[in-house]
């Protein structure tokens, strides 16, 4: 849900998922909605409550205080993984809610599940959208916040008839997380997986929280800036649920969050990369691309295996594509397999993904198509083979816009 031009860019994926976020982001100039289509009215609208005081940025990323919501333009909290069954089968899943704050507009959520099915060469999305204040459930008023607490309960908005049944939640803090999402049966069916489709896990961080561009802080001149930081390395155990059938699972997950005071930046999109080597090696990738196909943002993050955290510049690098795959659906045409070389590291890294239709029209939500979706990984490094798990995630390759129901 990250897209540029009219969308917000910002570091996760390059600055990335802020594109994303424009998310749920169509414009809110001259009276326009704040999301990709109308909201409906809040069935109790609450008196507004005075702007805080701004403060001026950046400040230093405190956790778990900063692992909870802000009162800024744009946040979100976005989740990828590899889960593993007993019987060899494997999945990728991309979980995230995106906030948006407006002026006095009420705080606009959106909330995209997906789940690869490997084997099955299947891709399952569903969506949701809701707006007011009752999707933070933590406390608050009873000190420093210590983490986050989300549920949506919103419908999707390509089916407003239908209301949601179940929340979809997420919370934690400090590197240990919960994600709990299932889709109603009329959800389900609309995605592909008419039984029932759903994930239950829980997370724990490995690794200290990695804090991107050094100090966790991206600046955008005139578009704003942006806090983020990631947890690239997270234990996964629970349940996944695809045809209605739950399977016992257990994998790795990478958590990115990411919040400041941007809407909109660049013009033309960006691919992100978030790769975990067998050697305990996490690596992500961004490179942002402007409207007329140059790139004005292009960096990365190295994790070690001790935790150890090291920026990539754009010389540290070289990301290129390999083959390509046009999506029938929507008429796109997306990179699809890239290699990918860091000279001073001795390493070189080729993906491609496990499944080539892994594109999300999300433009009910969030006025936006994007790919995002689980890789093959097959690396070198210093001469040794190294396998390992990756998810890669295009925008600004399809057209963006509004959907209707």
């Amino acid at each position: 849900m990250r897209r540029p031009g009219r969308w917000p860019w910002t570091g996760r994926r390059p600055a990335v998922a802020v594109a994303l976020v424009a998310v749920a982001l169509a414009g809110c100039s001259g009276g326009a909605p704040i999301l990709a289509n109308a909201p409906a009215a809040d069935p109790s609208p609450r008196p507004a409550t005075p702007t805080p005081a701004a403060v001026p940025d950046p400040q230093p990323i405190a956790l778990p205080r900063d692992d909870a919501p802000h009162h800024r333009l744009t946040e979100w909290w976005y989740y990828t993984g590899h889960l593993r069954a007993a019987d060899g089968r494997r999945f990728g899943f991309e979980y995230v809610i995106f906030r948006a704050e407006r002026g006095a507009f009420p705080t606009s959520w959106v909330s995209h599940l997906a789940v690869t099915d490997e084997a099955g060469q299947r891709f399952l999305y569903g969506q949701r959208l809701e707006v007011g204040p009752n999707v933070d459930r933590a406390p608050h008023g009873t000190g420093e916040p210590r983490g986050f607490d989300l549920a949506i309960v919103g419908p999707d908005p390509s089916q407003p008839a239908i209301a949601a049944r179940a929340p979809w939640v997420m919370s934690g803090s400090d590197g240990v997380d919960r994600l709990a999402a299932t889709l109603s049966p009329d959800e389900a069916a609309r995605a592909g997986s008419p039984g029932g489709l759903g994930l239950d896990l829980e997370l724990r961080s490995t690794k200290p929280a990695a804090l991107h561009d050094r100090d966790g802080w991206i600046d955008f001149g005139p578009a704003g800036g942006s806090y983020y930081y990631s947890r690239t390395s997270m234990t996964a155990t629970g349940r996944l649920s695809v045809d209605g059938v739950p399977v016992a699972v257990e994998g790795i997950a990478w958590f990115d969050h990411q919040w400041g005071d941007f809407i909109s930046v660049g013009g033309g999109g960006w691919d992100w990369f978030a790769v975990n080597l067998d050697d305990g090696t996490d690596l992500t990738l961004s490179l942002v691309r402007d409207a007329d196909g140059s790139y004005p943002l292009i960096y990365g993050t190295m994790v070690a295996a001790n935790g150890n955290v090291e920026h990539l510049d754009r010389d540290a690098f070289t990301v290129s594509p390999t083959a390509r795959w046009t999506s029938p659906a929507t008429g796109a045409d997306y990179p699809a397999g890239w290699a990918i070389e860091l000279p001073a590291e001795h390493l070189t890294i080729d993906l491609v993904p496990t499944v080539a239709g892994q594109e999300l029209d999300t433009r009910a939500t969030t006025g936006v198509i994007y790919w995002e979706g689980s890789q093959v990984v097959r690396a070198i490094r210093d001469g040794v083979s190294l396998a390992g798990d990756a998810y890669v995630e295009l925008t600004g390759y399809a057209p963006s816009g509004l959907a209707g129901p």
